[in-house]
Formats: C-alpha cells, sequence, structure tokens
C-alpha cells in the first residue's frame, strides 16, 4: 500500500513546466492569433477567436505603449532567469527571451504558478538594478502560461518548441 501511493506521487509530479510570459501589451484580447481570457483559459479549451471590435477596445484601455524589450532588455532578462533558476535548484532546460515574450522550460520543485511569478518578479528586479528599466511598472502582462510536461516526449517537444519553433505554431500536446 505505501509502495503504490509513493508511485501515485511519483506520477503526479511532472517533468518540467513551460513558463511563458508576455511583455505588456504586446498581445491584446481580440489578436488575429486568438488569445486566452477568464472565459477560455481552460486545459483543451479553444482560445478567444480574433475578434476586431474586442481588439479595438482592449488597444483603447492600454495605459501605456506596449513594451518591445531591447537586445540589452532581452539579456539582462536571460542573466535573472539563469540566476533565479540557479539560486532556487531549478533545472532550467531551455530559455528564449524574445522581444515580446519569454519561454522557459523548467523542471522545479514547486507549483508552476510560483516559478512564473519568481521569474518574472526577478527578470524585473535585475532590469532594474541594471538601468535597463526605469518605470515603476512592471514591462510584463498579468498572469502567464503554465504547462505542464508529464512525458519525456512533451518535454522534448517543449524544448525543441523554444529553442527552434518559435515563428510556427505552438504544439497542441505536450
Amino acid at each position: 500500500m505505501v509502495l503504490l501511493d509513493c508511485l501515485a506521487v511519483a506520477e503526479s509530479v511532472p517533468l518540467a513546466y513551460l513558463i511563458t510570459f508576455r511583455s505588456y501589451g504586446t498581445w491584446l484580447h481580440g489578436d488575429p492569433r486568438g488569445s486566452v481570457d477568464r472565459f477560455h483559459n481552460q486545459y483543451g479549451e479553444p482560445v478567444f477567436r480574433p475578434n476586431a471590435a474586442r481588439l479595438a477596445q482592449t488597444e483603447v484601455r492600454l495605459k501605456r505603449v506596449p513594451v518591445v524589450l531591447t537586445a540589452a532588455q532581452r539579456q539582462c532578462v536571460e542573466r535573472a532567469i539563469r540566476e533565479t533558476s540557479d539560486v532556487r535548484n531549478w533545472l532550467l532546460r531551455a530559455l528564449n527571451v524574445r522581444t515580446n515574450h519569454v519561454h522557459a522550460v523548467i523542471s522545479a520543485d514547486v507549483r508552476p504558478d510560483l516559478v512564473l511569478n519568481a521569474l518574472k518578479a526577478n527578470a524585473t528586479r535585475q532590469l532594474r538594478q541594471e538601468g535597463c528599466w526605469e518605470d515603476s511598472r512592471s514591462p510584463w502582462s498579468d498572469g502567464g502560461s503554465r504547462r505542464y510536461l508529464w512525458t519525456e516526449a512533451g518535454l522534448q517537444r517543449a524544448i525543441d518548441y523554444v529553442i527552434n519553433g518559435q515563428d510556427g505554431e505552438v504544439p497542441g500536446s505536450w
């Protein structure tokens, strides 16, 4: 009985997470690529479809210009994520810091929301410390994506996507 309980716990721990977060204002509700909102955010559920009226409404509500990261800012964010992973003993398997979003594949012994929050907070702190971000507000949009990677095949697909697949479609299954 104890052995079965241990196996059940081991099977409920994912191999890693695919963490994605965007810079402020760079992927709005109604976007032609689709989007996720509070009504379209369940696993396997379709995204919010493109909607020009919703996109225009969301653009009007922006409080500032969208944040597009410079090369120096991207390097700073990368250093912060690598340092965060090292300090917390998380295994950073893949990382790609783009001008408008960040992808990281990380194995961690904590919930994915804690990983996401730590990466965003430490990236912002590092940007400020290095003089790359002077705004009092965060450069990031609210929330982010936290995908569980349960299988070795899913883990390898996520790593390949983060490193090589940034201009293609997001795979549907990990």
